[in-house]
């Protein structure tokens, strides 16, 4: 998104949400010079933000603690792991698998970010283990995908053409797949 639609949504919404900052901000690190419409936009922003017509949205207010516990818990076992073997494990699919397996544990404040860390080393240190180490072992099964692979691109909008790419990749890789006319 251009500044200028960024800060068209924003004053047809009413808020800035941290991402829409966050984008803005991008734009104006990477841009050598702004143009004078970027410029003006920008000044529509700030003049709106001032007025109260668009309210910043505060970046998040509540963190979840067991994003925290995942990770050390993660980033300890595939630093092990990849130390001991010559592998590389995604960290990032790691975590979110086992997140997606484990209670959040949301707190708002940094005394109730402490009683759910207590809370968790107490009552969910194996279960954060168990799913961690489920994670690396699916992320360890994954197949590698081949970097010449590609997809299958129609050119012109024509099926025909996806159909023959088709054909010639089962020709590729299973030449006995598909057998001409008349041969048994």
């Amino acid at each position: 998104m251009t500044i200028q639609e960024i800060v068209e949504v924003a004053l047809g919404n009413g808020y800035l949400t941290p991402t829409m900052e966050a984008e803005v901000g991008r734009i104006c690190d990477n841009a050598a010079d702004l143009s004078v419409n970027e410029y003006q936009a920008l000044d529509k922003l700030m003049g709106a933000l001032l007025t109260g017509q668009v309210v910043a949205v505060p970046r998040k207010q509540f963190i979840n603690v067991m994003e925290e516990l995942v990770l050390t818990e993660s980033i300890t076992r595939v630093s092990d792991i990849e130390s001991r073997n010559n592998v590389t494990l995604d960290l990032g699919d790691i975590a979110a698998y086992a997140l997606n397996r484990l209670p959040p544990l949301y707190a708002t404040t940094e005394e109730g970010a402490n009683y759910q860390r207590k809370r968790a080393q107490s009552e969910l240190k194996h279960l954060i283990a168990q799913q961690v180490e489920a994670a690396i072992s699916r992320n360890r099964d994954q197949p590698d995908f081949f970097p010449e692979r590609q997809a299958i691109q129609p050119s012109g909008g024509q099926s025909q053409d996806v159909l023959s790419q088709m054909s010639s990749l089962l020709q590729a890789h299973a030449p006995s797949y598909e057998k001409p006319a008349g041969v048994q």
